[in-house]
């Protein structure tokens, strides 16, 4: 899930981002509202963490525009403004919900669950390709019941995988859905994650195409009986 926080405060920015990282949420930062309004024109985001007292174009102006362009992305607002006119003033101009700075950051992260889930983004399914079983919420991978051991960015890119299937993915493809803008990875660096999770998969008893390249036009999930 990607998420976009608007913030001009760098320090707090960055610790949004870094908190938001670890969580596994793929995180973008804009510093004003024009930034940010570019980022909503050009990328797909599941929500928004917003600041009210913004350069160029402040947070209310900013939510007041998205839900103009019936841009339904959920929005979260952060602000030290406090008071109840405040917060009716910030709901009023499309926010979901209204959060206090300073903030906790636990309640925080249950804030953005609880819109994730309003949104319908919230618990998932698990996912399963043959012998292979994911759990999204765990973010724990099985083969065959013998559990395999991913870093964060292998699980994205199987759970992406396996999401779509048959489809094939390109590597850009690839790299525009798990990777934030400020990473700006290689393809070399896609190669790198499809060559150790097809290790780890042989390992547990994959066939060595479980997930199978077409050359020139990216991966995809082998067919299965």
């Amino acid at each position: 899930m990607r998420i976009l926080v608007v913030e001009d405060d760098v320090q707090i920015a960055d610790m949004l981002t870094e908190a938001l990282t670890n969580r596994q949420y793929i995180v973008d930062a804009a510093y004003d509202g024009e930034n940010a309004w570019h980022w909503i024109e050009n990328h797909e985001y599941d929500l928004m963490l917003l600041d009210i007292t913004l350069p160029k174009m402040n947070g209310l102006l900013l939510c007041q525009k998205l839900r103009q362009n019936k841009c339904t992305i959920p929005v979260l607002m952060l602000t030290a403004r406090d008071t109840i006119a405040d917060k009716i003033i910030g709901l009023d101009a499309g926010a979901d919900a209204y959060l206090v700075k300073p903030f906790n950051l636990d309640e925080l992260m249950a804030q953005i669950r609880a819109l994730l889930r309003r949104g319908g983004i919230g618990a998932k399914k698990n996912l399963a390709w043959g012998n292979l079983c994911l759990n999204p919420n765990t973010y724990e991978v099985y083969y065959s019941q013998e559990l395999l051991r991913l870093t964060p960015k292998e699980y994205a890119v199987l759970e992406l995988l396996v999401t779509n299937g048959r489809r094939v993915l390109s590597r850009p493809g690839i790299i525009e859905r798990l990777w934030s803008v400020d990473e700006s990875p290689t393809e070399e660096a896609v190669k790198t994650h499809i060559r150790t999770l097809r290790q780890k998969l042989r390992l547990a008893g994959a066939p060595s195409d479980f997930i199978e390249t077409l050359h020139g036009l990216g991966y995809r999930m082998k067919k299965v009986d």
